[in-house]
């Protein structure tokens, strides 16, 4: 039973995590490297930017004004990259700044159109009176390549420390460094830290129109929040007494052990996450809604009895799923400090006793 909301954002109610304490573990130094290098490490494949950053969406007019500071020596704010296990630079913050010179060296802005075309880089929307209105790189005077190609941008290297026993500084890093125009959210920023096979799974599992139905959502949400939500049912079943707050930490650190996603428990999960969330959606009408919106809490609680009980039927979960919305046990850990430790466990655990209770007549 899917609603038919069209929407690629997921909307939840807020759930106050605490915010967790974070030591980082990582080495940091400064960079002067010139335009002509960096254009050249991305060519080279020794600067990239990672998979996990949106595309690139200056407007020429923006990308002009870039030139134009590097060519009167103004300053421009320093760019942040990430050495990765392969001694690879990572753009954490500044691709459009960086993608903006390579592509005014290629001498045409941004990527090909689908049939292969490419705009002319020609400098736009400057002053009237600047010199350099309308020009593209092998316009300008050979002074002014020569001055543009040797000119430095700071770069800020950050590298992981090995081995490390804080695996999530990184994770921490790129939530405070990014200040692109639309901020990565955590599911987005924990796919760039903690890559491994579980990505893959984890948006192929999420890849399921039943579970967009019981979510409320059309398509894979914008910001990954379907994902996340996902990767917190796997990081609760079968261990959720094991749990400790905050959950953002526990979700990093369950994502760094389970990177190959291989695990026994983690093949159990991709065999029964499908068949509970068909189950939801053949018997449920909007579920997980007690105030309109999407109780994340309510969601986990209910979705990890299932996913331990592969007895309940369809019947019995329209029963018992009643019963839980109007359990005043299961209610009172639906609200305020839902991440809290033992809030967490008693959360399943009522879940559990509900759902696994076979009665009479079930």
């Amino acid at each position: 039973m899917h609603n038919d909301i069209e929407e690629d954002i997921l909307n939840t109610e807020e759930e106050n995590d605490e915010t967790p304490f974070v030591e980082f573990d990582i080495a940091v130094s400064p960079a002067d490297p010139t335009l002509e290098l960096l254009a050249n490490k991305i060519i080279d494949g020794d600067l990239i930017v990672p998979f996990y950053q949106r595309k690139y969406v200056w407007r020429i007019e923006q990308a002009s004004r870039l030139i134009e500071s590097f060519l009167m020596g103004l300053p421009v704010p320093q760019v942040f990259l990430y050495v990765n296990d392969e001694d690879q630079l990572e753009i954490i913050d500044g691709q459009q700044r960086i993608m903006s010179v390579r592509y005014f060296f290629e001498g045409y802005f941004g990527e090909p159109d689908t049939k292969g075309r490419r705009q002319v880089f020609r400098l736009k929307g400057l002053s009237e009176r600047s010199e350099y209105n309308g020009k593209t790189f092998k316009e300008l005077s050979p002074r002014d390549q020569r001055r543009l190609r040797n000119t430095s941008l700071r770069a800020i290297h950050i590298k992981q420390l090995k081995p490390s026993s804080r695996n999530d500084s990184v994770f921490h890093i790129f939530e405070r460094l990014n200040t692109g125009g639309t901020q990565l959210k955590p599911q987005e920023i924990r796919n760039a830290v903690f890559r491994g096979k579980i990505t893959e799974e984890l948006k192929n599992l999420n890849n399921n129109q039943d579970w967009w139905g019981i979510l409320g959502i059309k398509k894979s949400d914008k910001n990954q929040k379907d994902i996340e939500i996902i990767l917190r049912l796997f990081s609760l079943f079968e261990i959720w007494s094991e749990y400790e707050k905050p959950m953002l930490k526990y979700l990093n650190d369950q994502m760094s052990a389970n990177r190959d996603f291989d695990s026994e428990r983690a093949n159990r999960f991709k065999n029964r996450f499908p068949q509970v969330v068909k189950l939801v959606a053949d018997n449920l009408d909007r579920p997980f809604r007690p105030r309109g919106v999407i109780n994340s809490a309510m969601l986990e609680g209910i979705m990890v009895a299932l996913l331990e009980n592969p007895q309940v039927t369809g019947t019995q979960i329209k029963t018992r799923y009643a019963a839980l919305a109007n359990d005043s046990t299961f209610n009172a850990v639906l609200r305020g400090a839902t991440t809290d430790t033992q809030t967490v466990r008693e959360r399943i655990k009522r879940a559990k006793a509900v759902i696994d209770n076979v009665t009479p007549g079930d």
